[in-house]
């Protein structure tokens, strides 16, 4: 299996219904185990592997008797691997498959320019979608193509899509209602990463927000997607419904987009940061690594505030070679930080104003969060602190030492009448990065899990 998924022993969540677990398998089937006996109860060939392998990296999720489901695709093969589907929860059976890369005669094809279908590689989306059940939509974040210098492909003029796009799909039909593409990329900084869906009053603040649709009336509610979808670290704020950019703004340093139309939404790259040849080299700031990366954000109702951990990331690229362009044809060299520069922050984010509500500078990198009922936020770091914060202020409420990355989802659950924290630690391609960034910290790479009980 190795030879065609180069990690297929990533698998980020799975879905229980029922009497069934449900899951994605690394051979690139979708089915179901009985919760109490483990016995299979159907499987379904989603691709074959050995043909049109896809890493299923994302796992499925479940609304309406559907199992949907995400995943990336490899570069070296089929475009036909970059596919968003739908089963039958009860039976398995395929019920729609929406393809990322725009086949010869559909819409955005042409976005391609002269490219072979066959050789449009990688528009992949290997993190969890969302779901709005009201109006019946999923929306998928998708990554980066491969090469990701576009001289390589069909010019720096064109948009391929549908990659580093925000997808609004039917979920009876598969069909994509809007998209919108968040930029061109040049330098694997993915969009694939979760899409909050917030009601909320929109009142961007200009003194924060660099980049504000003027067609907004000041405090009108919408249906909104918002949040961090790429390693880039902007926030983006979409209708939900139509798609329509109502604002964004850079959280960490960035230096690949210069500016966003806010009544068209669209990106205008920085001439600085893009490659035009083999051995272009430019400063670019997210890295790979983020930004965003797959560590998962927060949002608590109860403030109107999303939370994320972000990096301060630079590096100089190198663009390469058009007959030996490597999976995404450049190469990159960390900057690392001065000794005395934050390589994470913690934002607290309104989502009404877009403004910094709080933020908490570490040396080490952050990792995912999750928002509680009680007003506290649970994060980790790549060097193994785990952290209770109250959510309004940002103050400490609660510090351990575990030793190790906490790489794992922080989750929390009710047993016996008792509220209990759970987290893993462990090692990631994002956390060994961000550590290498930091010498002087020295933690371990121990896998564990641990649980805390809450005071009464």
């Amino acid at each position: 299996l190795g030879k065609f998924i180069p990690f297929p022993a990533i698998n980020r969540n799975l879905a229980i219904y029922g009497d069934q677990v449900i899951d994605t398998s690394a051979d690139d089937f979708v089915f179901a185990l009985n919760t109490k006996t483990g016995a299979l109860a159907w499987e379904t060939r989603i691709l074959d592997y050995r043909e049109t392998p896809s890493q299923e990296t994302a796992g499925p999720i479940i609304a309406k008797g559907k199992i949907m489901s995400t995943r990336g695709c490899e570069a070296k093969f089929s475009p036909d691997a970059c596919i968003v589907t739908a089963h039958d929860v009860k039976t398995g059976k395929e019920l729609w498959r929406t393809h990322l890369i725009p086949r010869k005669g559909e819409p955005g094809d042409e976005s391609w320019g002269d490219m072979p279908y066959e050789k449009r590689r990688h528009v992949g989306a290997w993190m969890v979608p969302s779901f709005d059940a009201e109006l019946n939509m999923l929306y998928v974040g998708t990554s980066v193509t491969s090469p990701a210098p576009k001289f390589i492909l069909a010019g720096n003029d064109k948009k391929y899509l549908y990659h580093n796009s925000t997808l609004a799909i039917n979920a009876d039909t598969g069909k994509i209602v809007w998209y919108y593409q968040h930029m061109v990329d040049h330098w694997d900084l993915d969009h694939p990463f979760e899409r909050l869906l917030v009601d909320t009053a929109v009142a961007p603040d200009a003194r924060e927000v660099a980049w504000i649709n003027p067609k907004i009336r000041p405090g009108e509610r919408r249906k909104v997607i918002t949040g961090v979808p790429g390693k880039t670290g902007l926030v983006y704020t979409l209708d939900r419904q139509t798609g329509e950019f109502l604002w964004a703004r850079p959280t960490v340093k960035q230096t690949v987009i210069s500016k966003i139309d806010g009544a068209t939404g669209d990106v205008t790259l920085n001439p600085a940061s893009v490659f035009a040849k083999p051995g272009d080299t430019a400063l670019i700031c997210p890295t790979v690594n983020g930004g965003k990366g797959f560590q998962a954000g927060a949002y608590s109702p109860s403030n109107n505030l999303m939370f994320y951990g972000l990096q301060n990331t630079c590096a100089n690229y190198t663009a390469g070679d058009a007959n030996r362009p490597g999976f995404y044809a450049f190469t990159a060299r960390p900057v690392p930080p001065a000794p005395t520069e934050p390589v994470g922050t913690l934002f607290a984010i309104s989502a009404e104003t877009g403004k910094t509500v709080w933020k908490v500078d570490s040396r080490a990198g952050f990792m995912s969060t999750i928002a509680t009922g009680g007003g506290v936020i649970f994060t980790g770091d790549t060097v193994g602190n785990f952290r209770a914060y109250d959510q309004d202020n940002g103050k400490v409420l609660w510090s351990v030492s575990l030793g190790s990355a906490v790489t794992g989802y922080p989750v929390t659950y009710t047993a016996g009448g008792k509220q209990y924290v759970a987290v893993s630690t462990g090692n990631s391609l994002v956390s060994s990065a961000l550590n290498n960034l930091t010498r002087e910290l020295r933690p371990s790479n121990a896998s564990n899990l641990f649980v805390f009980a809450l005071p009464e």
